[in-house]
């Protein structure tokens, strides 16, 4: 009789990119990826601190570079994209304009839906050419607003709700060529964009009662999520959604 082994999650010899690694949820899906061996291709909009990260990972030891891109702009993300080698692709970019929907602009709709949605289709499609002659993971950091809905949250949870329709039609097309694709759902995290929400005391008391393991949710509990989609361990996942929510959806 032979045991079976566990899957590995080391990323040696891999290449991923990451958006929105300059700080918060993509930034600790950087790290996470480069602590498992990856050569991480760290792209954001603002260089300063994307330099920065960057440079505090090279100095612990691990690969990595800094990418000038917002994928917003259609023409210069497949402009770099365009003959890369990649085997996972992480996009933490993402945008949120909370407002009642009857306050809702045109141009606040378009916005979101831009980046969450339009920007995420089509990275994901560049992805996927990166990844056509070898298979791969494309991991999109969506919401537990994906899965219900929230006051002054409409426009928010179409566009999440409509990456979790995108992710299931696009495993279904390219699953023949070994190219996987989900979504991670968190809850609320503590990040620099997020401390305002934390710094209201009401507010912050009205998320942890909704998360049912009564604490705000921290970059760290995103990363095995990150490094499990991306690894070997995941082999057979596709066009599902991993919530890390405490809970939240559970009702």
């Amino acid at each position: 009789m032979t045991l079976p082994r566990t899957p590995s999650m080391r990323l040696d010899g891999k290449r991923a990119l990451v958006t929105g690694a300059s700080s918060g949820i993509g930034q600790a899906c950087a790290v996470a990826l480069a602590e498992a061996g990856a050569h991480v291709i760290c792209a954001a909009r603002g260089m300063d601190r994307l330099n920065d990260t960057v440079s505090q990972m090279q100095a612990e030891g691990w690969s990595a570079e800094a990418l000038a891109l917002d994928i917003a702009d259609l023409d210069a993300m497949n402009a770099a994209l365009a003959g890369q080698r990649l085997d996972v692709v992480v996009n933490s970019a993402g945008l949120a304009r909370h407002s009642p929907a009857l306050d809702t602009t045109p141009e606040d709709f378009d916005a979101v839906m831009g980046i969450n949605l339009r920007a995420a289709y089509f990275l994901s499609v560049a992805a996927a050419r990166c990844m056509a002659d070898t298979g791969g993971s494309i991991i999109h950091i969506s919401s537990q607003m994906g899965h219900v809905g929230g006051i002054d949250r409409a426009v928010y949870c179409a566009s999440k709700h409509g990456l979790d329709g995108m992710i299931k039609a696009m495993a279904i097309e390219w699953g023949d060529k070994q190219i996987r694709i989900n979504t991670i759902c968190p809850t609320f995290i503590r990040t620099p964009l997020t401390k305002q929400t934390f710094d209201n005391p009401e507010r912050a008391a009205w998320i942890e009662d909704k998360i049912k393991l009564g604490r705000i949710g921290e970059v760290e509990d995103i990363m095995g999520a990150v490094l499990y989609l991306a690894s070997n361990a995941s082999a057979l996942v596709t066009g599902t959604s991993m919530l890390i929510d405490g809970g939240w959806t559970a009702d």
